[in-house]
């Protein structure tokens, strides 16, 4: 087996498709969470029960400390954009907090037998996942 070494040219090359990709993820993240946290944080309580079945088991504070805490989130996600070397480090701590986030609701989903909310946060950790470890990575 041989191992192939990439011309300066085509890592850089590598390395921007790489970064774009992880961009565009951070983007949706961020456009799902924001719209998801300003409905928690504005719905009423009825219609969030009818949508998500979850917030009948949970007190309306919760359910919009839950939407403030996504919307965090999601604007952390993007901070980068403002610095990128102190940003980095928010980055990866709020990815790390939607992944913890989104693995939480997934299994609250599952359990509540809501198949189509429970694939819709497999999509999200999808799309975290790959944004945690590669940003990760070059925060060290």
């Amino acid at each position: 087996m041989t191992s192939q070494t990439l011309s300066p040219a085509r890592s850089r090359l590598a390395a921007s498709y790489r970064n774009l990709t992880l961009w565009t993820l951070q983007g949706w993240l961020a456009m799902f969470f924001i719209a998801a946290g300003y409905a928690k944080l504005t719905e009423p309580m009825a219609n969030l029960i009818d949508l998500l079945r979850w917030p009948l088991f949970a007190t309306e504070n919760m359910v919009r400390g839950l939407g403030l805490a996504e919307i965090v989130l999601a604007v952390l996600v993007l901070a980068p954009l403002v610095s990128w070397k102190h940003g980095r480090p928010l980055l990866v701590t709020a990815t790390a907090g939607l992944l913890a986030l989104e693995s939480i609701m997934l299994v609250m989903h599952a359990v509540g037998l809501e198949a189509g909310l429970a694939v819709t946060n497999v999509i999200l950790i999808a799309m975290t996942a790959p944004v945690l470890w590669m940003r990760a990575r070059e925060v060290r």
